[in-house]
């Protein structure tokens, strides 16, 4: 999926992330090294979390410390925005 360059992409806050997280509103997105992804449409993300990660926040860290897999499991999933 070919990524929008960084000044077409709309900036969000922590705060604005947050309401996206599968139980606030429908939405479901997560932030990873900046780049905010929308996963309403993964399976895996269902009610807003994925083994014991949390939609609506930042994962860089809990990512880059224990997953499985590596950044490019976000290549299958629309870039909504950069985080702010």
């Amino acid at each position: 999926m070919t990524e929008p360059s960084r000044e077409q992409l709309t900036t969000y806050t922590k705060n604005q992330l947050a309401l996206r997280n599968g139980q606030d509103r429908p939405e479901i997105w997560v932030a990873y090294q900046g780049t905010i992804y929308d996963v309403s449409r993964s399976r895996l993300w269902r009610r807003g979390n994925h083994y014991e990660h949390w939609a609506g926040q930042d994962l860089t860290a809990e990512l880059d410390q224990d997953a499985p897999h590596t950044a490019n499991v976000f290549d299958n999933f629309p870039v909504i925005g950069q985080l702010g």
